[in-house]
C-alpha cells in the first residue's frame, strides 16, 4: 500500500502518447500526491456521511466525486495503481452514490449481476477446464489422490484436464449464468432465496480452494452483497432505478466495456473486461542471460523497496538452489494452464539455449518493479520492458520476453510477441488454442514437440 508513495519508482501510463502530461515512466511528486489523495479521500468516506433520524447513512456525493476524480487522474498517470483499486467493481458501485439514494439497491444489484454474467461469459472457452483441474488439485481440503487423478486424462503421463474436470468447470459456469438471473427477476421469495444461497455456496467454494491470484476479499464482499442486496432487499422494485444517466453508465461500464474487452483484449485489461479466473489471460515470461548477470541489474538500476524474488527467497532459505527450485515450481504451475504450455513452446523461439537464461514469470518482475501484479500481462509486456531498458541499458540478447495476448472471443488463436530489451520486437505471430490445449505441460516429450506457430513478422 505504500509502494506508490515512493517518488522515482516505475509507473505505467495507459495512453502516454495521447493524454497530455502523462508521458514518462518515473513516479513524481504529483503521482504521489494523487495516490495520497485517493487514500485520504477513502479514509474520509469511511468515517463521514450524512444521516437523518431514522434514515440510513448516506455517503456524501461530493466526497464520492472527489474520490472518483482523484482515482481517474491517478489512472491517467499510472494504470497499475488504478486497476489495483478494482475500479470495475468498487469504482462502479461508488458511481451509484453520486445519484439519489432511491436508485441504490437496484443499481447495485445490476452491478453484481453484470459481474457474474461477465465472468460466466468469459469462461465459455477451452482454457477454463485447465483452471479448474489445477485449482481443485491444489485446494487444501482435497486430500484424496483418487479424486485428484480423476481431474486428469491419465495422471501422471497425460496431464490434460479430464472430462470430469470439464464437467465440473462448466457446471460452475451454468450456476454463474443461471442463479444471478434468478436473483434479478424473482424479486426475493423462495426461488430468490435459494438462488442467493446457491451463489453464497459458489463464492464459499472459490474461497475454500485458496486459488492463486484470486482476491479472496472480493469473494467475501460478494457474499455480503448477496445477503444485503438480494436476501434483505430482493423485493425492491425495478422502478426505483429511474435516473437515465445512471442507467447509461451501468450499461456502458457493466456491459459495453466487457464486450469490448472480450473482442479486443489487447485494448482492455481483463479486470474491466470481467474475465476473472477464466484461464484466458495475457501473460509473459522473461529470460535473463546468466552470464551477463542481467537479472541483478534490476536491483542495481531500478528504484524499488524490495529485491528481485530470487534474492528474497535466497535470503529467507539461505540457499540459492532451493530458491531457484521454488521459482521453477511457479513455472511448472503456469505450465499446467493452456497458455503456459504455449509459453513452453515459444521460449525455444526466443533464445537458442534456454539453459543460459534465468526464466522468470512476468508477474514476478511486475511485482517488484510495478509494486503489484494480478495476472494481467499488460503490466509486464512491452511498456514495462521499455521502462526497464531505459534504466538498465541491456545489450542485445541479455533480456528476452515472450508475451502472449488473451484469446479474442471470436478468434480461436492468441497473438504472441518475442521481444528483446535492446532490439525491440524480433518476432510476432499467432498460436492456435487447439494446439495449446493438446500439448502436455513439459518442455520435451509433448504430443507436438515442435510447437506450431503462424509467424507474421520475424
Amino acid at each position: 500500500i505504500l509502494y506508490w508513495l515512493r517518488p522515482g519508482t516505475v509507473r505505467l501510463p495507459p495512453w502516454p502518447d495521447r493524454v497530455p502530461l502523462t508521458a514518462g515512466s518515473r513516479r513524481t511528486i504529483l503521482d504521489v500526491a494523487l495516490y495520497a489523495g485517493v487514500l485520504s479521500s477513502l479514509l474520509y468516506l469511511l468515517v463521514a456521511g450524512e444521516q437523518s433520524p431514522g434514515e440510513a447513512l448516506v455517503l456524501e456525493p461530493g466526497a464520492v466525486a472527489v474520490t472518483l476524480g482523484l482515482l481517474a487522474l491517478l489512472g491517467l498517470r499510472d494504470k497499475v495503481s488504478f486497476l489495483a483499486s478494482r475500479v470495475e467493481v468498487y469504482g462502479l458501485l461508488m458511481l451509484i452514490f453520486l445519484f439519489p439514494p432511491g436508485n441504490l439497491i437496484v443499481a447495485a444489484q445490476i452491478v453484481f449481476v453484470c459481474i457474474w454474467l461477465g465472468a460466466a461469459s468469459s469462461k465459455l472457452n477451452r482454457h477454463f477446464p485447465f483452471v479448474v483441474s489445477v485449482m481443485i488439485s491444489n485446494t487444501p481440503w482435497n486430500k484424496s489422490r483418487t479424486a485428484k487423478k480423476r481431474l486428469w486424462v491419465n495422471h501422471p503421463e497425460d496431464m490434460r484436464p479430464s472430462s470430469f474436470a470439464g464437467f465440473a468447470a462448466h457446471l460452475g459456469t451454468v450456476m454463474e449464468f443461471s442463479l444471478p438471473l434468478l436473483l434479478l427477476v424473482t424479486a426475493g421469495g423462495t426461488i430468490g432465496a435459494l438462488a442467493a444461497v446457491g451463489m453464497i455456496i459458489f463464492h464459499v467454494h472459490i474461497t475454500s480452494t485458496f486459488p492463486l491470484a484470486v482476491p479472496l476479499e472480493w469473494n467475501l464482499f460478494m457474499i455480503y452483497g448477496i445477503c444485503f442486496l438480494f436476501l434483505e432487499n430482493g423485493d425492491v422494485a425495478f422502478s426505483t432505478l429511474d435516473d437515465p444517466l445512471l442507467i447509461a453508465l451501468l450499461l456502458l461500464i457493466g456491459v459495453a466495456m466487457p464486450v469490448l474487452g472480450n473482442f479486443r483484449p489487447d485494448l482492455v485489461s481483463f479486470l474491466p473486461s470481467m474475465r476473472y479466473y477464466a484461464g484466458n489471460w495475457a501473460t509473459t515470461q522473461w529470460l535473463f542471460l546468466k552470464a551477463a548477470m542481467a537479472e541483478e541489474k534490476l536491483d542495481e538500476m531500478i528504484k524499488k523497496p524490495a529485491p528481485v524474488v530470487v534474492r528474497q527467497l535466497s535470503e529467507f532459505y539461505d540457499d540459492r538452489d532451493l530458491a531457484e527450485l521454488m521459482l521453477a515450481s511457479g513455472l511448472g504451475f503456469r505450465s499446467m494452464h493452456s497458455h503456459g504450455r504455449a509459453l513452453n513452446g515459444l521460449i525455444h523461439r526466443a533464445v537458442d539455449n534456454v539453459e543460459e537464461y534465468h526464466v522468470r514469470e512476468g508477474e514476478l518482475v511486475s511485482g517488484v518493479v510495478n509494486g503489484w501484479n494480478f495476472g494481467d500481462g499488460h503490466f509486464h509486456s512491452e511498456q514495462l520492458l521499455e521502462a526497464i531498458q531505459e534504466r538498465c541499458q541491456f545489450k542485445p540478447g541479455e533480456v528476452r520476453v515472450v508475451a502472449i495476448e488473451s484469446q479474442p472471443a471470436h478468434i480461436p488463436r492468441q497473438h504472441y510477441r518475442i521481444l528483446d530489451a535492446a532490439d525491440g520486437l524480433i518476432e510476432e505471430g499467432w498460436v492456435n488454442v487447439a494446439d495449446m490445449v493438446d500439448r502436455l505441460p513439459w518442455l520435451d516429450g509433448s504430443a507436438t514437440p515442435e510447437f506450431p506457430v503462424d509467424v507474421i513478422k520475424a
